[in-house]
Parts: C-alpha cells; structure tokens; sequence
C-alpha cells in the first residue's frame, strides 16, 4: 500500500493550535502521516546579509524564526497525532532536527531537495538507522548517484528517493512523471513522489509506475499569509486527491483473475451466444442458416458455430432454444 505523507510543513505558522487542525485535516483525508518542517533558522539561513558595505537582518530569516513552534510543542504535537491515530515525522535542515525525531521515534526522517547536495547531513540521518526519505528536486542524475553512495556507505539501505519538480505551484505538463522509471532502474531502491502539481493526476500516473510513497502539501486556507499555503491543498481537496490515489492504486493491483465478478455479470449480458434460428427436428442436420449468433450468452459461442454445422440434432430444437452440446450425435 502506498504511503501518503500530508505536507503540512510550516502552514502552522508557530501555532500550536493551528497545527493540531492540521494534524485533524490529514487523519480525517485518511493520509498514512503528518509531516511538518523542522526549521531552524540558524540551521539554514544567514541571520544578516553584507549589502551595501554593511550588515542587515535577513528578512527570512526573521519570518522563520516568527513562525517556529518550539520542541517542547512539536512533542505536545506528536502525542497529539498518537490519539489521531496517525504518524507524524518531519522534513529536517540540521542535525537538531534529527536529533528531536529520534526521541520521538519518528517512523521516517524527510530531506528536502535543498540538502540532496549535503551529504554530512544524509550520512548523519542514515546513522539513526531509520528510514530516511530524499526529493530529488533540483538535482541531476550524477549529484542523486552521489548522495545515494554515501547515504549506503553508512549501512543504512532503507533510503526512499523522491521524484520531485521544485517548481511551486508545477504545471502538470512539467512534471516529468517518466523520470521515476529512471530511479527505478539506477537504483533499484524505493521510489516516491513529491507533488507540487495543484490536482491528482500527476500522483494517479506515478501511482501507474509503481511508487511506494507520495507527498502532498496542504493547509487550512490557501489565502493565508505564509510560504507554501497558495499551492497547498485545502481540508476537501486533500481528502479527494487521497480517495484518487487509493481508487487508482487499486485500479493497478493485478487481480487473482482478469475478469472480476462484476465484469462477468457485463459478460453475460454482452457476450453472444448460439440459437436455433428455426424448429429443427430430431435428425436434422444443422446448417449455417439455422445458427443465429446474438445477445445474450449461451452455452456456445460465436466461435463455436463451425464446430456443430454438419451435426446432427439428436432430439428437437424449438426456435431461438440456445443449442448445447448434448443435443447433437
């Protein structure tokens, strides 16, 4: 079954609450777990720029550090989850972060593309022994070789590579869906998809070329003020685009058999079958003329025709009677 992670990333903007909503919208879409983003901003901004001959507050910078919720919060938050019945992990950008996922046991640590190129930080997730997810966003296929060498150099094969198009939101015409084959056959390890596109037909076609593991970004409103909350899929969007990936993902299963009890009902209705085409006697001999090939099925099909023309009728056949093969000699 296919592992769907609700993107909540930092749409919480700070807020506890808001995050617990978030944590609500994705159990209730019936998403497998929660992701959030564990940002912080000395991890992975500068906290000034040298413009001009002179330092000045990255603006960034500050945005993120208004909009973190503390460690204490996120393990409030991963209880919380607990009684949702849903997992909750998060993307990481130091080791802080993964240290926090490791105390809460976190059942997979997310990379974003961002850190594909970062090897110390993948080495130092792949030391947890957890599995450990990676987008490939950004990246050519010689820099995913490269990270993908020294995450296994570590002894930690469970590592999840994430077909990804960092454009925000991504037209579906730009998704490259087929280059999730290529991972496949580069790396022979588990493939996911990270979805920017703003509907499910991209995650339906990667669905089709057999991932494991699918991302989706949500939020509670998508005209709140914040970094990924305008591609972001609202609560009713999110549960459709999940009930999409599960209805096709079942589409995709091989069945125990190529025609299901539904389809045989079809069948029986729009299949031919063979009739007498008039009263034929006991003795006669059953001519071409006397076969009507029509709806419904019967006994003998169409492709059964030339098989009784030349036989003869042991007993009487009434007119439009299917023909079954005891009748004949």
């Amino acid at each position: 079954m296919i592992h769907i992670i609700a993107e909540a990333g930092t749409n919480h903007g700070g807020n506890v609450k808001v995050a617990r909503q978030l944590i609500d919208v994705a159990a209730n879409a019936e998403a497998d777990s929660v992701k959030f983003q564990l940002i912080y901003p000395e991890g992975l901004y500068l906290p000034q720029l040298y413009k001009n001959g002179k330092y000045e507050d990255y603006e960034v910078f500050e945005v993120r550090k208004k909009g973190m919720i503390s460690d204490d919060e996120f393990l409030i938050l991963e209880e919380y989850a607990q009684t949702s019945n849903i997992s909750l992990s998060a993307s990481i950008f130091d080791e802080k972060g993964i240290r926090l996922l490791d105390q809460i046991n976190a059942p997979y640590i997310k990379i974003a593309s961002c850190d594909l190129n970062n090897s110390k930080l993948l080495m130092r997730a792949a030391e947890t022994g957890r599995t450990v997810i990676v987008s490939t966003g950004m990246a050519t296929l010689i820099e995913i070789e490269r990270a993908v060498k020294d995450y296994l150099s570590t002894g930690n094969q469970k590592l999840v590579l994430m077909h990804c198009v960092s454009i925000y939101p991504c037209p579906t015409e730009q998704v490259n869906i087929g280059f999730i084959d290529e991972l496949k056959s580069a790396f022979g390890l588990s493939v996911g998809f990270s979805d920017h596109t703003e509907n499910s037909i991209a995650a339906i076609m990667a669905v089709s070329k057999g991932v494991e593991w699918i991302e989706k970004h949500f939020t509670l409103k998508r005209t709140l003020k914040g970094f990924d909350h305008a591609y972001a899929m609202e609560p009713d969007m999110l549960k459709t685009y999940i009930t999409d990936i599960r209805a096709a993902e079942a589409a995709c299963k091989k069945p125990m058999l190529k025609v299901s009890d539904l389809e045989a009902l079809v069948k029986s209705r729009a299949r031919r079958g063979l009739y007498s085409a008039r009263d034929i006697n006991s003795g006669e001999t059953i001519a071409e003329a006397d076969i009507l090939a029509v709806r419904p099925s019967a006994s003998l099909s169409p492709n059964d025709a030339k098989r009784i023309i030349g036989k003869v009728a042991k007993k009487s056949i009434s007119k439009y009677e299917p023909f079954e093969w005891d009748v004949f000699q």
